[in-house]
C-alpha cells in the first residue's frame, strides 16, 4: 500500500510543508474518528480537479461504514460536489439530507484542512466525517460531549488551528485515547466534564471526590507526593494551555496525559485533555531498560575480558623462542582483538544490531600492523557498504574477514608493495564481500589449506549459511568472494 506521502506527492500540488500538516492531521484520525463515532477520511486533490483519499479511520466506539479500505480511491460523484465546495471556499460543508451508502443512512460533513502560514492560512485538503445514522439512538452526556469536543476540533481544521506542529510528535507508547480517559477544561482551567475512565485514573492516583467543577491544577497538586520531582512539563499540561503531553506518578500509579488547547478563531476557549492508565506498561519500559543496560554491560566486560587475552597473546608472543610460535601467536591475539571489537560497538548501544561499516573501520586498524612487516608494504582499503547487521552474524563475518585480509598482506603482498580491496555490495537479501589483492596470487583451483583458511569457511558456510570462492585474478592478485543470503540472517534471529 502507497504511503500517504506517495499518495500526496503523485497528485503534483503539494509542498513539503503540505505533507508535513497533513501527516500530522492523519495521526490525530484515530482521535477525531472517536469522538466524531465517525468513519474519518482524508483528502488531496489531483490534478485533473478531482480528489484522492490519502488516509481514513475507523471509529473505535462504533459501526464503521467502509469495510474495505478507501485509501488511494478517488472521491464518490455522491461527496464530489460537497467537498470541492469545502475547499474551494475554506467552509465546513454539511450535507443537506441524508446520504445513502450502501443502504446505510449517513450524514457527512466536509471540513476544509488550512494550513497556516503565519497570518495567512491555505486550504490543502477536506477531511470528510461520515456519520452511521442507522444505529442512531438517545445520546449520553459522554457521546454528547465527545461530538462537540470534535466540532470545536474540526472547527480548528478548518481555520488552521489543528494540528499544532508545536506539539510533540512520536509520543511514547500508550499514549492515551479519548476511549481511555477525557476531561473537558474551560478556559480557567476548570473541569465541566470528565469521563468514567478518566475518573477511575484520578481515583487510582488518590483522588476521591469529583473532577467536575474542580481546578485541574488544584487536583493535582493535592495528589502529587510533597518533596518529589515531577515531569516539569506536567504544570503546562493540566492547566490546559499548551499542546503538550506529561506523565502524573503518585502512589505507585502512572496516569499519562495529553492536553489539547481548544480555539475558536485563534481565541482559546478550554481544553481536551486525555488521561490513560500507564502503569504497566512504564513498568515494562522500565525492566527493558534496565535489561538493556544490563547487556551492554556484559558486552563491555566481554571486550575488556578480550582485551586482556589479547594483551597476554601480545606478551606471550613476544617471549616466544621460534618464529612459528611467535606467529601462531599473534595470529590468535588478532582473532580475539577482532571479536572484542564487536562486543565493544555493541556496548555503545541499545541494540542488539551493528553498523557493521564503523566494526570493519576499525578491524581493519587491527589488520594495519600486518602491512608493516619487512619487505612488504601493503595498503588497505573498503568501498560499498556493508550496513546493519544483527550481533551474531557481526562477529562470524569480522573474524572471517581479518583471516582474509591478514593472509592476503602476509601471503599475497609477502616481500612487495601492493593494495587489498574489501568490495562490500549488499541489496535487499544478499550481501556480497569481496577482498582483492595485487599479489603474486594462488594457482588457479588451488586454496590453501592452513589454520586460517579452515576458521574462514566454517565460520562463513557454517555460521553464515553462505558461500566462499577464491580465484586468481587475471594478471596477478588473489580474489576471494564471499555471498550470504540475507535471508537466512532474518531466518535464524527468528
Amino acid at each position: 500500500m502507497s504511503t500517504l506521502s506517495d499518495l500526496v506527492y503523485a497528485q503534483g500540488r503539494s509542498s513539503e510543508d503540505d505533507v508535513e500538516w497533513l501527516h500530522r492531521l492523519a495521526g490525530d484520525g484515530q482521535l477525531l474518528a472517536d469522538l466524531a463515532f465517525a468513519d474519518i477520511v482524508l483528502w488531496v486533490p489531483t490534478s485533473d480537479d478531482s480528489f484522492v483519499a490519502v488516509a481514513h479511520t475507523r471509529p473505535s466506539g462504533a459501526a464503521t461504514l467502509f469495510y474495505r479500505d478507501i485509501v488511494g480511491d478517488r472521491v464518490r460523484p455522491q461527496w464530489r460536489t460537497q467537498v470541492r465546495e469545502a475547499f474551494q471556499t475554506g467552509r465546513i460543508v454539511d450535507s443537506a439530507s441524508p446520504d445513502w451508502f450502501e443502504e446505510t443512512p449517513t450524514r457527512v460533513r466536509a471540513v476544509p484542512v488550512a494550513r497556516k502560514n503565519g497570518a495567512e492560512a491555505t486550504v490543502i485538503g477536506v477531511v470528510t466525517r461520515h456519520t452511521n445514522l442507522g444505529e442512531a439512538r438517545t445520546p449520553s452526556r459522554q457521546q454528547i460531549t465527545f461530538n462537540d469536543c470534535a466540532d470545536d476540533l474540526f472547527g480548528m481544521i478548518a481555520s488552521g488551528d489543528f494540528p499544532d506542529l508545536a506539539a510533540p510528535t512520536s509520543p511514547r507508547r500508550g499514549a492515551p485515547r479519548a476511549s481511555d480517559g477525557l476531561i473537558r477544561l474551560d478556559v480557567d482551567g476548570v473541569t465541566t466534564f470528565a469521563s468514567p475512565n478518566a475518573l477511575s485514573a484520578f481515583n487510582r492516583l488518590g483522588f476521591d471526590d469529583e473532577l467536575e467543577g474542580e481546578s485541574l491544577v488544584e487536583v493535582v497538586t493535592q495528589i502529587l507526593p510533597a518533596k518529589r520531582q515531577f515531569d516539569e512539563s506536567l504544570p503546562v499540561v493540566v492547566t490546559g494551555r499548551a499542546p503538550w503531553r506529561a506523565d502524573l506518578e503518585a502512589r505507585g500509579v502512572t496516569v499519562s496525559l495529553r492536553t489539547i488547547p481548544l480555539r475558536d478563531h485563534g481565541t482559546r476557549i478550554g481544553a481536551v485533555v486525555l488521561c490513560r492508565d500507564v502503569t504497566e506498561i512504564r513498568h515494562q519500559e522500565q525492566e527493558l531498560i534496565t535489561k538493556d543496560a544490563t547487556i551492554r554491560e556484559i558486552h563491555h566486560r566481554v571486550k575488556n575480558n578480550l582485551q586482556t587475552v589479547a594483551s597476554l597473546l601480545r606478551i606471550q608472543a613476544r617471549r616466544s623462542h621460534t618464529e612459528e610460535a611467535r606467529e601462531a601467536l599473534t595470529q590468535a591475539m588478532r582473532r580475539v582483538s577482532a571479536i572484542a571489537v564487536v562486543h565493544d560497538t555493541l556496548s555503545e548501544g541499545l541494540a542488539q544490531n551493528v553498523d557493521f561499516d564503523e566494526v570493519f573501520a576499525r578491524v581493519l586498524k587491527l589488520v594495519a600492523e600486518v602491512a608493516a612487516a619487512p619487505n612488504t608494504r601493503a595498503k588497505t582499503h573498503s568501498t560499498g557498504r556493508f550496513g546493519t547487521l544483527p550481533s551474531e552474524y557481526a562477529t562470524p563475518l569480522a573474524l572471517a574477514l581479518t583471516e582474509l585480509v591478514t593472509n592476503a598482506v602476509e601471503h599475497g603482498l609477502a616481500g612487495q608493495e601492493g593494495d587489498v580491496e574489501i568490495i562490500a555490495e549488499r541489496t535487499d537479501d544478499r550481501l556480497e564481500v569481496r577482498v582483492r589483492d595485487t599479489g603474486s596470487g594462488l594457482p588457479e583451483g588451488q586454496v590453501g589449506r592452513g589454520l586460517g583458511t579452515q576458521i574462514v569457511r566454517t565460520l562463513i558456510q557454517g555460521e553464515l549459511g553462505g558461500t566462499i570462492d577464491w580465484h586468481t585474478i587475471m594478471g596477478s592478485g588473489t580474489e576471494v568472494t564471499i555471498d550470504i543470503p540475507l535471508r537466512y540472517i532474518e531466518r535464524s534471529k527468528g
